[in-house]
């Protein structure tokens, strides 16, 4: 199986061993005690602590086994490396929605790193994909669910 190379800037790359950190010591010794005290519940073939208490321990050697692949396939995004006259990750883009005349700015990131709270789209998201590459004042369109949207690239900042 082909292991897809995994973009993230250096914040990205930091918060991730921590979690990766967290689950392996803090999040393993939890899930320990939970098992330890259900085992003295008695029979296990009806012990529903002991049953969900297994389950989370499945579901957090899972989520190691992830990031751990994340963060094996990692290539991190040199800032130095980022311009300006065309978008990439790790870009901030600012642009205008055609459609609606409204205004927008993202952060290009890459997939592990999405947060739409703070506008951080994915380089593979509909929107960042059709804008990469783009150049100040072209027109692209983005292909989504909902149909075609058309967006002119207003600014490229780092």
């Amino acid at each position: 199986m082909e292991e897809k190379e995994v973009l993230l800037t250096q914040e990205g790359y930091n918060n991730l061993e921590k979690e990766l950190e967290y689950l392996k010591t803090e999040k393993r010794t939890e899930i320990s005690e939970r098992i330890k005290i259900a085992l003295g519940f008695g029979d296990l073939s009806e012990n529903s602590e002991y049953d969900e208490a297994k389950n989370a321990q499945a579901s957090n050697e899972i989520k190691i086994a992830e990031l751990e692949n994340k963060l094996r396939y990692a290539r991190i995004i040199d800032s130095s490396e980022i311009d300006t006259k065309t978008v990439q990750v790790g870009n901030k883009v600012k642009i205008l929605d055609i459609e609606y005349n409204e205004e927008l700015e993202y952060t290009i990131v890459g997939s592990t790193e999405v947060d739409l709270s703070q506008n951080k789209i994915s380089n593979e998201s509909p929107i960042g994909s059709a804008l990469l590459g783009a150049k100040k004042n072209q027109i692209v369109e983005a292909q989504a669910p909902a149909g075609t949207t058309k967006y002119k690239v207003l600014k490229i900042k780092k």
